[in-house]
């Protein structure tokens, strides 16, 4: 079976012409998603994943949601340590308790959907070109790059900023009632951190700066998290709320550092120490 054929199957590409790289219809998609982005950091394609698949889909996640790494931590939205010596009103010093978990990549079998999708050539291609980059890189992580997210009932994923800038994910299992994508556009930038206004979110003084995203199963998402604030809301019912995480570079060998690493997934493996200080910036943000 063909790169094309094998994606088809798990795409609708009647609508996300993806088997068709540079034609019109992966042109059309790509310009909406690019202004999209470009107005608020953030596109969502409905019904990415095929209808027939998508309980397949979910049912592949939930197996290998109980290796996630479960810890609940005290955190701030810089993720930096909290002992940090900051002013008396800086909003790093603004601490709630992170409850979420995730499935390294060394869980996530070869055969699920979500890793057909994460290795598959077009795949990466298209993220490119919706983010207007050469191309994209699978992270040399054998963690990280590509994991599950799992939010319990009770829980949430507090108000953060990603260190990547730009992330996608494909939501597999909706949970009963919260977990809402939460996110506010711009609200810091490569030259500014713009305290105040994420002082006045965290404080739930900035609710006009938020905007509130419904997702549903198989719904794929491209965001740029660097910039913008964001959260799941807290998880409420008996279901928890499953997201798969693509994580991509736009340069090759990209390991995360032993610290982060732990964090996330409760272990570190001889990669990570080997990379560990040879990180590179893309800016001088806090986190």
């Amino acid at each position: 079976m063909g790169a094309a054929e094998a994606l088809g199957r798990v795409i609708d590409t009647e609508r996300y012409p993806l088997a068709a790289p540079g034609g019109s219809g992966w042109n059309a998609v790509v310009s909406r998603t690019r202004d999209e982005l470009a107005q608020s950091g953030c596109c969502v394609l409905p019904d990415f994943i095929r209808a027939p698949l998508r309980d397949a889909l979910r049912a592949e996640c939930a197996a290998i949601a109980p290796d996630a790494h479960y810890d609940v931590e005290t955190v701030n939205a810089y993720n930096i340590d909290i002992r940090t010596p900051l002013p008396d009103d800086h909003p790093g010093r603004i601490t709630v308790q992170r409850g979420n978990a995730f499935v390294a990549r060394d869980r996530v079998p070869a055969g699920f959907i979500v890793h057909l999708l994460y290795s598959s050539g077009l795949f990466q291609r298209f993220v490119a070109d919706c983010f207007g980059l050469p191309r994209v890189h699978e992270l040399a992580d054998p963690l990280s790059g590509l994991c599950l997210n799992v939010v319990n009932p009770g829980m949430e994923h507090p108000w953060h900023f990603d260190t990547n800038e730009f992330t996608v994910s494909l939501l597999t299992q909706e949970a009963e009632g919260g977990g809402v994508f939460e996110y506010c556009p711009g609200i810091r930038s490569a030259e500014s951190e713009n305290f105040a206004d994420v002082r006045r979110v965290l404080t739930g003084r900035g609710g006009d700066l938020v905007r509130r995203l419904p997702l549903r199963p198989g719904d794929l998402q491209l965001f740029r998290g660097r910039y913008a604030l964001h959260r799941v809301s807290t998880v409420t019912g008996d279901t928890a709320r499953h997201t798969a995480i693509f994580a991509y570079s736009e340069r090759p060998g990209v390991v995360g550092s032993v610290a982060r690493t732990r964090q996330l997934f409760g272990r570190v493996l001889p990669e990570h120490l080997a990379a560990e200080g040879r990180a590179v910036r893309v800016d001088r943000l806090l986190d």
